[in-house]
């Protein structure tokens, strides 16, 4: 991957992965991303459905074939792509000290609009292989027509840079829980948990 743009370095390198198997095994397995775009000076988000291609190293989604997204990219092509997943949420002693295990993943590259039909319907297509695989075309759906691929905007981001960066905690992390389930309390009252750390049990 090139080195430009610059960036500011992760500041936690504990947390940083410069494996590329990983950051090209989530951006192949992610279910949704967020485009980053820019006009003028305003930032603009669009969540989508999209495909890695691990060939290319290239991004492929699509939107109306007229909006936001594509009046920003054809203004201005430079974007920012990502992937993220949340693990367990993790209790601690200090309410400064309560984290989260998570996984993301930051593209940086160039947005073009695709104008090559074919290369349209075959981007559109790795879409509908990625999201159902367990259907296939001219047996369980009918492809897009001509038309229809005229009415939709295809994006091919060409990825200039990546990074990753994570968190795990230990399996047995006191209190541990994932979002919107019900957790166990990690220890009855904090100042003991407090004491019993100070005394080193």
């Amino acid at each position: 991957m090139s080195e430009s743009p610059e960036m500011v370095p992760v500041r936690r390198k504990d947390r940083a992965v410069t494996d590329e198997a990983w950051i090209e095994e989530m951006l192949a397995t992610a279910p949704f991303g967020v485009l980053a775009t820019a006009r003028d000076g305003q930032p603009f988000v669009n969540m989508n459905i999209f495909v890695y291609e691990p060939a290319s190293k290239c991004i492929f989604m699509h939107t109306a074939n007229t909006g936001q997204t594509r009046s920003n990219v054809e203004q201005a092509e430079r974007v920012c792509f990502a992937v993220s997943e949340m693990g367990r949420l993790l209790p601690a002693v200090y309410a400064r000290n309560f984290s989260v295990e998570y996984a993301g993943v930051i593209a940086f590259g160039r947005a073009e609009v695709v104008t090559d039909e074919a290369e349209c319907a075959r981007a559109l297509q790795m879409l509908l292989d990625k999201y159902a695989p367990h259907l296939r075309p001219d047996v369980h759906y009918r492809r897009s027509t001509p038309e229809e691929i005229a009415a939709t905007t295809v994006y091919c981001i060409r990825i200039e840079r990546w990074s990753g960066k994570r968190k795990v905690a230990p399996a047995d992390h006191p209190g541990a829980f994932c979002f919107g389930q019900p957790g166990a309390a990690p220890w009855p009252d904090w100042r003991a948990e407090e004491t019993r750390r100070a005394a080193g049990d």
